[in-house]
């Protein structure tokens, strides 16, 4: 059967149970409209993690001018390339995992579904630890809190830190017990709150401030030193650190490249899929990131220092009642844009390599775990640029290799009940497409390798690892695909 029988209907005859449970089918309620669609991003984007970020990037800008029209390149690009994973989502109604599939083969689709379920875990652990942090943040102005924070230790991290970090973690699964309904009803939420909490964050500090001013006052020297060890290229401001800030603005949603079709395969079209992400990603991107200027230029003004962390600036508040109402905010809403961003992905991706042992459920209960036992390495506190390159620059070669097979080779138009097939049309070699991993692997080697562990290749070149990983893979991949087809036979063993 092709795309257009299947899609929708939930049902594959015949499937094989090693390929198959519920939760891998396709869609067959899509009710996500573009508010949902809308949502997906106000909950990835409106996290501490995404503020921090817009702000630590404000920084190598220079200036307000310079940081709109660098993030809003980045946010033009990624609204480009959500609309291409997610089209494909919408018309398979199929997840990640089993998208993969058409492209690595059966049983290698099971390689980029556990990098990316690792990646995931990674942010989930950075998440939570950020929401965690929100909470310390708020306790510490108790003095026998402080005194607890600072002179108790475990894990490489003071035990209150701990304590915040295993509460959170702990009410995350509470969030999940229902599935992807209950998911898509707390992000409707989630996302807003925090933009609510910004906007009281930055009339607050600018009224503190006593104005609003689109331009920043934060020193050179400042600038410098707060970004130099950030691995961009150029001073702050000047047209390589701008293009480095849109480089990275892009690569932060590298992971949601690979697995947006976990979400736009509840869309009813196109049409709301794309309605959403317009609203969702550069109207919402650019707003938000102003957002996140303006509060840092104020912050500045008022405290004299750069403070990158919301939960850092609430808890300078001289307000008892808006510092607990930040904290709580971030921390609450934090949680459920974790379970959106993290928990979903890692969901689908564990299910599909056990689909007759794990479903959603267990598939996220194991993400939880494996995000718990990273904590000790989540990384709040380091550079927020070098480690979006770091794990962005893994996720291109798959994303590369998915789109070519996807777009350029197959033209958009998937038997997707083979992919459910162990003797099917993506079987290739074995359950396994030999000619992707090798494209992979090429990718990898200049997008992760080259220039993470040895200096061989321009500085610079880490900042846009994720692009080449994306180039480069899908290159190979290109070539070696169309050579195998032969002259137009369309064999998939091949």
């Amino acid at each position: 059967m092709t795309t257009d029988t299947i899609a929708g209907t939930g049902s594959i005859p015949g499937a094989s149970p090693d390929l198959y449970n519920e939760d891998l089918a396709p869609a067959a309620v899509r009710n996500w409209g573009p508010f949902s669609i809308f949502n997906v991003w106000t909950s990835d984007v409106h996290s501490l993690w995404g503020y921090y970020l817009a702000a630590s990037l404000f920084l190598f800008c220079g200036g307000f001018l310079n940081f709109i029209i660098a993030i809003g390149i980045g946010s033009l690009i990624i609204f480009v390339l959500m609309n291409l994973i997610g089209y494909a989502g919408v018309k398979t109604g199929v997840p990640y995992p089993v998208l993969a599939r058409a492209s690595f083969g059966i049983w290698g689709a099971n390689v980029p579904a556990l990098v990316r379920a690792i990646v995931a875990c990674f942010w989930y652990g950075a998440q939570t630890a950020a929401a965690s942090g929100a909470i310390v943040a708020l306790l510490v102005r108790w003095p026998a809190f402080a005194d607890f924070h600072a002179n108790n230790h475990m894990l490489g991290h003071s035990t209150l830190d701990v304590i915040c970090f295993l509460v959170m973690w702990g009410l995350q699964l509470l969030i999940i017990q229902k599935g992807m309904e209950t998911v898509r009803r707390f992000q409707d939420w989630a996302g807003p709150a925090v933009w609510v909490m910004m906007l009281i964050l930055a009339i607050y500090l600018c009224v503190k401030a006593g104005s609003f001013s689109f331009v920043s006052d934060i020193p050179m020297d400042v600038l410098l030193d707060k970004t130099k060890d950030a691995g961009v290229p150029g001073t702050p401001g000047s047209f390589g650190a701008l293009a480095a800030v849109a480089a990275i603005w892009v690569t932060y949603f590298s992971a949601l490249y690979l697995n947006f079709c976990d979400f736009a395969r509840y869309a009813p079209d196109k049409a709301a899929l794309r309605k959403g992400n317009l609203w969702g990603l550069p109207v919402n991107l650019i707003l938000f990131s102003l957002v996140a200027g303006v509060t840092t230029i104020a912050a500045f003004d008022v405290y004299g220092e750069v403070l990158l962390h919301p939960d850092q600036i609430s808890a300078k508040f001289d307000s008892w009642f808006l510092a607990a109402l930040a904290a709580l905010t971030f921390a609450v809403a934090t949680l459920g844009i974790n379970v959106v961003a993290n928990f979903v992905s890692p969901a689908f991706d564990f299910s599909n390599v056990f689909p007759r042992k794990v479903d959603f459920k267990k598939g996220g209960y194991i993400a939880a775990v494996i995000a718990l036992l990273l904590y000790p390495f989540a990384p709040w506190e380091g550079s927020a640029a070098s480690f979006v390159n770091v794990i962005g620059a893994t996720m291109g070669p798959i994303f590369g290799i998915m789109m070519v097979d996807y777009y350029l080779i197959r033209k958009g138009e998937l038997d997707v009940v083979g992919l459910y097939m162990e003797d099917g049309e993506y079987r290739f070699q074995n359950g396994w497409h030999v000619n992707a991993f090798i494209a992979a692997a090429i990718g990898a080697v200049f997008s992760s390798i080259l220039p993470n562990f040895t200096d061989w290749l321009p500085a610079w070149w880490g900042v846009y690892g994720w692009f080449f990983g994306v180039a480069i893979a899908g290159a190979v991949y290109y070539v070696l695909r169309s050579a195998a087809l032969g002259s137009g036979a369309r064999t998939a063993r091949a």
